[in-house]
């Protein structure tokens, strides 16, 4: 189970910001959907999920979309040096739309290993690329895969029993969920634990002129 820390998710704000010293932090670039959105996509989840169905469906507080995983092991420095140039990109953002809809799987719903929500967007792709190019620029990794915008709900673990899950997916490929108003994206941290993984928000970035009224 993975639990978000409770913070301010949709203001500006770099309060948890690892000093230099500090362990490495696992990390990754990220946006979420409007509570409406994200309400309804959990209502699905609670629909679509069955006592030992082999699924690990993503509790509602923890849907997010990764724009981009910086590593297992990223030091205080190299954060500190990513979060001004995420704050430089952000304000050269304008807010933007996402219509959720849809329902699938990668790589597909015959041996799928993720469940997803499709996401509609001309600015999204472009965000991701962005956000790409900016953590090269401050040295982390290109990813070598391309770029998919998707909303993951569920992780297969097993795909025995699947085919029920398989029917209500194709039954409902064509649900829509609404449009969100992105207006911000934020720098997460994640805290393995015994008892699951804890995400953290470290620092969110407000896009255009919603930054300067912060």
């Amino acid at each position: 189970m993975v639990h978000w820390a409770e913070g301010h998710r949709r203001e500006h704000a770099r309060d948890n910001f690892p000093s230099h010293g500090h362990p490495a932090v696992r990390a990754f670039v990220a946006i979420r959907l409007n509570d409406q959105v994200e309400d309804r996509v959990a209502d699905l989840i609670a629909t679509l999920s069955r006592p030992r169905d082999g699924i690990r469906w993503v509790p509602r507080a923890n849907l997010h979309v990764t724009l981009k995983f910086l590593g297992p092991a990223v030091d205080a420095h190299r954060l500190e040096h990513l979060t001004g140039a995420l704050e430089e990109l952000a304000i050269k953002v304008d807010p933007f739309e996402i219509t959720a809809v849809g329902l699938g799987a990668f790589p597909n719903l015959q041996r799928p290993r993720a469940i997803w929500v499709g996401l509609h967007s001309a600015e999204l792709g472009a965000l991701a690329a962005r956000v790409e190019a900016t953590g090269a620029e401050c040295g982390f990794e290109r990813d070598r895969r391309r770029w998919t915008g998707h909303l993951t709900i569920g992780r297969v673990r097993t795909l025995r029993g699947f085919s029920e899950t398989r029917r209500a997916l194709l039954e409902l490929k064509d649900r829509e969920f609404g449009t969100s108003r992105i207006e911000s994206l934020t720098l997460y941290r994640s805290h393995p634990g015994r008892l699951g993984t804890r995400y953290e928000s470290l620092a969110t970035y407000l896009f255009g002129k919603h930054a300067s009224t912060d």
